[in-house]
């Protein structure tokens, strides 16, 4: 140690240069060989992140940069065939599945609750939706049971009122 500096040894000084050099002929390659610059510059980059352990074992007939261009390009299929998956099984999923949209109970119920202050709906929500007592919704939002009481009593008011301005075809959907 000089100076709490730590000496840096030649396998670690030899590795900078390679990579200094090498570097941006490797990404022009995976980039020609990838077609996106961003995807490799992150393949080579990885690669030497991985060739970073290696760094003793590898000898100047350029193997090292081999090895390098093996492994970026082995790291962009992997990607390539993840992404591919993918997309596959969203496809397939989204296929499979056919969605309803919303009811017109369910328009309503949204529509009357976003007419509500944002604690009254917040609080009408957590107790008639969700099943959680005053005491569970002071408890997982800080606020004072009281207020949530007088919230719920002002919301529910909102909430009658709201759908008994309704037309009477409106509120035969909600009931």
């Amino acid at each position: 140690m000089n100076g709490g500096r730590v000496a840096r040894g030649t396998a670690e000084e030899e590795f900078d240069e390679f990579y200094a050099l090498a570097y941006p002929r490797l990404v022009r390659q995976l980039y020609a060989m990838t077609g996106d610059l961003p995807e490799a510059q992150d393949v080579v980059q990885e690669a030497f992140i991985r060739a970073w352990g290696r760094r003793g074992i590898f000898t100047s007939d350029g193997s090292q940069e081999a090895w390098i261009r093996t492994t970026a390009w082995r790291l962009a299929v992997s990607r390539f065939r993840r992404l591919r998956r993918g997309v596959q099984l969203m496809q397939r999923q989204h296929d499979q599945r056919h969605i309803e949209g919303p009811s017109p109970e369910r328009v309503a119920l949204v529509e009357a609750l976003r007419t509500l202050p944002k604690k009254q709906r917040s609080a009408v929500v957590l107790h008639h939706l969700c099943d959680l007592s005053v005491e569970q919704i002071s408890a997982e939002t800080g606020w004072p049971a009281g207020s949530i009481r007088v919230w719920l009593v002002r919301g529910r008011l909102s909430l009658a009122r709201h759908f008994s301005s309704l037309p009477d075809q409106e509120v035969d959907h909600v009931r």
